[in-house]
């Protein structure tokens, strides 16, 4: 796995995402409070709505990404859906440094 770089922090909304593409997938990176930054697939485990539509709460271990079409919550730091909810969406490693977002792939 290589590190890939992303974008400047701040092209990224404050409780949003961008869409980034890797060999044929689309992966959301988020910016929750605190700017703290995840990636999940772009891809909810319910029916594959867009998460990086959804709305982004929370922050540190607690933040989360609200689907778009059904409502269902998914932890940012895991991809696990929140309970009764159950499934995963693919998580990816990030990491912020010198205010550039990086990404594991």
């Amino acid at each position: 796995m290589a590190w890939q770089k992303v974008c400047p922090l701040e092209e990224i909304p404050l409780l949003g995402a961008r869409v980034v593409e890797h060999r044929g997938e689309r992966i959301a990176v988020f910016r929750a409070e605190g700017d703290t930054v995840f990636a999940l697939r772009d891809a909810c485990p319910h029916l594959g709505g867009p998460l990086s539509q959804g709305i982004v709460s929370g922050s540190g271990e607690n933040a989360r990404v609200t689907c778009p079409l059904h409502g269902w919550n998914i932890g940012l730091a895991s991809g696990e859906a929140c309970a009764p909810d159950e499934g995963c969406a693919r998580h990816y490693p990030t990491r912020l440094a010198s205010g550039e977002v990086w990404l594991e792939l």
